[in-house]
């Protein structure tokens, strides 16, 4: 597959997945909303000019240009305005109720959001929320236990024919040289070729390369039984391992090296064999771990923004390293999805496995992101309104605990100057983040 429309695909996969993701968000609020009653008209995903639509029933449902999002519009979410309250002729927040109730007809005035109980509104406007979550959850899970993470697995992708000398150790390209004067490998003396996957070793089973590794550390250079799958049958072979002096690698994968700048080197068992990079499925046992653990790191994000926001900045100033566990715009996340997409695509280095696991968890990561995101208290996000009807429920309880009479409805509408700086603040912290990913992009 070429690289450039590999790249592209992954974006076009990218944004039909947000497309998708915010199509489940919204039907999270649109079910609900019509079991209950309230009035829909209008269901869409993306923005700006439509480009295609259709109606059923008192809804029309459609798709418009800018896929960055999508709405369900509920009639009623603003109250009337109070008499003791009145709004200020023609201000914002009058248009607001106007065009929130005005399509109400006489008979239909119990089919305004407003006028659904406590617990209502928290379901129509939690099930867009908790609809991410889900979704987020399943992505992962999927990612993780299904498809697997990358990793070395027990398949070789390397067969060396010698034991390289020690004068051949500053790089793994080098590690695969041979002279004339070098004896050959254990693994080509026992018959092992390209592509076997080594199914046990002496007696261990093994399914990724680290186990391999320890089986051979703890083997030393005894003589192993080791059973491998060959074009679909299990072969056993014999390999006596050689004790040689080899390099030491850091924990980043870079060659160990003394203060005299030399590399370090241990004698240890060899046998010239490599692995190939696939996928390694995560214990079932171990998963709700990892995606409960991913949850927390996203809501932990949110909480953070402000902090997450200058580090960003500084990252983009050049006043620090960008950390990939920071916020990200929808653009990088687009040069990512390119990225995974396109990781050998024509050497085919990176298996299928590896690339998909990328693609599912970077699907998840946004689905918990939209899920964290929304739980802010604050308009226009659906935390708002959860927060608005929460507020309405404790002061009605309150209220019958004294023996009060009952305030009624919490005024939202109240709320819309805040929201609409708080939707100026997203945009500039979109706008900003933009930016970052164009100067010092995450790969």
């Amino acid at each position: 597959m070429n690289a450039t429309f590999a790249y592209v695909l992954g974006i076009v996969i990218l944004i039909i997945g947000i497309g998708l993701s915010v199509a489940l968000h919204e039907l999270g609020h649109m079910i609900p909303a019509k079991r209950f009653g309230v009035k829909v008209p209008e269901y869409f995903i993306g923005f700006g000019p439509r480009l295609w639509s259709f109606r059923r029933g008192e809804t029309e449902y459609g798709v418009k240009a800018i896929w960055l999002g999508g709405y369900v519009r509920l009639l009623g979410m603003l109250p009337p305005a109070s008499p003791s309250r009145p709004d200020k002729p023609g201000s914002s927040v009058a248009q607001a109720r106007e065009e929130s109730l005005g399509e109400l007809g006489p008979d239909e005035q119990e089919r305004a959001f407003y006028r659904l109980s406590v617990p209502r509104k928290l379901v129509v406007m939690a099930g867009g929320i908790l609809t991410n979550l889900v979704l987020g959850i399943v992505l992962l899970a999927v990612a993780m236990g299904v498809v697997g993470q990358p990793g070395y697995t027990s398949t070789l992708a390397t067969v060396s024919s010698c034991v390289p000398a020690e004068r051949d150790l500053t790089s793994a390209s080098q590690a695969q040289q041979c002279g004339q004067d070098d004896p050959a490998s254990p693994a080509a003396q026992a018959g092992l070729q390209v592509g076997d996957e080594i199914v046990s070793w002496n007696g261990a089973a093994v399914s990724q390369w680290s186990e391999v590794q320890q089986a051979i550390a703890d083997g030393g250079a005894q003589t192993a039984t080791v059973v491998v799958e060959r074009d679909g049958e299990q072969l056993s072979v014999q390999v006596t391992p050689v004790l040689a002096q080899r390099a030491v690698y850091a924990e980043d994968g870079t060659l160990a090296k003394d203060s005299a700048g030399q590399v370090v080197t241990q004698e240890r068992a060899y046998v010239g064999i490599g692995p190939a990079l696939g996928t390694i499925r995560v214990p079932a046992g171990e998963v709700a771990g990892q995606v409960v653990s991913a949850v927390g790191q996203t809501l932990k994000a949110i909480v953070t923004i402000p902090t997450g926001l200058y580090h960003a900045v500084a990252a983009g100033l050049g006043l620090e390293e960008r950390s990939p566990q920071g916020l990200i715009s929808l653009v990088g996340m687009g040069r990512i999805a390119g990225e995974v997409s396109s990781a050998g695509a024509q050497t085919g280095a990176v298996p299928f496995s590896a690339r998909l696991f990328s693609m599912l968890s970077l699907l998840g990561s946004l689905n918990l992101a939209l899920f964290a995101f929304n739980l802010i208290p604050l308009l226009p996000l659906d935390g708002g309104h959860v927060a608005g009807a929460c507020w309405e429920g404790l002061r009605r309880c309150w209220a019958r605990l004294r023996g009060l009479p009952d305030p009624g409805y919490v005024d939202t509408a109240r709320m819309l100057p805040l929201g609409q700086v708080v939707f100026v603040l997203l945009v500039v912290m979109a706008l900003v983040l933009i930016w970052v990913d164009i100067v010092a992009p995450l790969s």
